[in-house]
């Protein structure tokens, strides 16, 4: 039996693939991945497929791109879902398979699907959404009251974006001059870094959230294929818990990323979020300027009604002056009456008793006693009580009803 050199060999497995599989295919897999020659921009790629159960492998495949078919399929996957052609995504692509003596088994992709790749992007984004959703949290930013006055603005973006130099100018020229302060929270929006540079801008405005009173993330002016990064769990559960309402500007229209869904507001571009939070202070300009006329009528009303009240008693006032006089009239004659009488009852009660007192008196005066046949008998003008204190000898001189006469002690009976 002879035996075949590896060219041989190699050449037969060549002629023996396209025999059998003389057409193209569409396969689904996952690019693992992707290398650009950096000089005949020939797309170099690796097809995997996981296992149902885990990340393990149970197939693997090389690719190419040729540059006459990359220049092509490129954009216009990268335009229709707006995911960067890169490692890690899901494709659905047309390939014929080839066999090369040297460079062995590769597959070459003619075309490619991206409503495949879309539709695994949106799946990516409901099971986001779901978790969150099942952990409780996917509505809470949204569940916070807006200020009435958003001033204080703390915004995520690069500070060399264009978006972030269009928020910041039409915040600064609102037509109707409302001061805004904006503190800007420097993060990558495009690339590997946006995930992690966002979250430390998150943990560095919840660390001073006293002092602002929204965020607002903006993007604007990156590619749209730059859109997967803001698709991450990590970054949406920390949006959707944020103790402060955001505002997502990430400055595309067509779809909606997993922090848009969980944002307080979500506007097309930094623009808009600028527009927004002027929008905002001019409701609560009008509300008050609305409130400043409602002032003006109600106190113009309340004075109409009280000058009202202020005529009509000034109309009742001689009326009630004339009745309030006659009433005060018949009350005094009333009162008059009333005093005259208690006065005259008052007179006769005490001319009562002075009489009872006048009688008393004229019963216990001397002149009646001495009538009744009492007399009074004195020595040297004092009235004598005691014949003790008498002698021999005094001279009395004793007053009768009708008279008196002197008479001289000649003894003294002290019994």
């Amino acid at each position: 039996m002879a035996a075949l050199s590896l060219y041989d060999l190699n050449a037969l497995v060549r002629r023996s693939l396209e025999q059998c599989l003389p057409d193209e295919y569409w396969v689904q897999a996952e690019l693992s991945e992707v290398r650009t020659h950096p000089i005949t921009n020939h797309c170099y790629v690796e097809f995997v497929q996981k296992g149902p159960h885990g990340n393990n492998l149970v197939a693997r495949a090389h690719g190419v791109i040729w540059s006459n078919v990359f220049c092509l399929l490129r954009p216009y996957f990268e335009e229709s879902t707006g995911q960067a052609f890169a490692a890690g995504i899901k494709v659905l692509v047309q390939v014929s398979v080839s066999f090369h003596e040297l460079y062995g088994y590769s597959l070459t992709v003619q075309d490619i699907d991206p409503t495949y790749t879309l539709g695994d992007m949106a799946r990516r984004r409901h099971e986001i959404l779901k978790q969150l959703e099942n952990e409780g949290v996917l509505k809470l930013n949204k569940e916070l009251p807006m200020p009435v006055l958003p001033q204080r603005v703390a915004v995520i973006s690069s500070p060399t974006a264009a978006g972030y130099g269009d928020f910041y100018h039409q915040l600064e020229h609102n037509p109707r001059g409302y001061a805004f302060h904006v503190t800007l929270f420097a993060a990558a929006m495009q690339g590997d870094r946006v995930e992690t540079s966002i979250l430390e801008a998150l943990d560095a405005i919840n660390n001073r959230a006293k002092q602002f009173d929204v965020v607002v993330i903006i993007r604007g002016g990156g590619a749209t294929s730059d859109l997967s990064c803001f698709d991450t769990y990590l970054l949406a559960a920390a949006c959707a818990q944020f103790p402060l309402p955001i505002i997502t500007g990430i400055g595309h229209e067509r779809d909606d990323t997993v922090i848009d869904s969980v944002a307080h507001i979500r506007v097309k571009t930094p623009t808009a979020a600028a527009e927004y939070l002027i929008a905002r202070m001019d409701e609560a300009a009008d509300r008050l300027n609305n409130l400043v006329i409602l002032l003006r009528e109600g106190v113009t009303d309340r004075l109409k009604q009280e000058r009202w009240r202020l005529y009509q008693c000034r109309n009742r006032i001689p009326a009630s002056v004339v009745r309030r006089v006659s009433s005060a009239k018949l009350e005094f004659l009333t009162v008059r009456k009333d005093l005259h009488r208690s006065v005259k009852t008052l007179l006769a009660c005490h001319s009562h008793r002075l009489e009872l007192l006048r009688q008393r008196i004229a019963d216990a005066s001397p002149e009646k006693l001495l009538a009744c046949g009492y007399s009074l008998t004195l020595k040297d003008g004092r009235v004598v009580k005691d014949a003790s204190l008498l002698h021999e000898g005094d001279v009395l001189v004793t007053q009768v009803h009708k008279g008196t006469f002197t008479s001289i002690v000649k003894y003294t009976n002290n019994d």
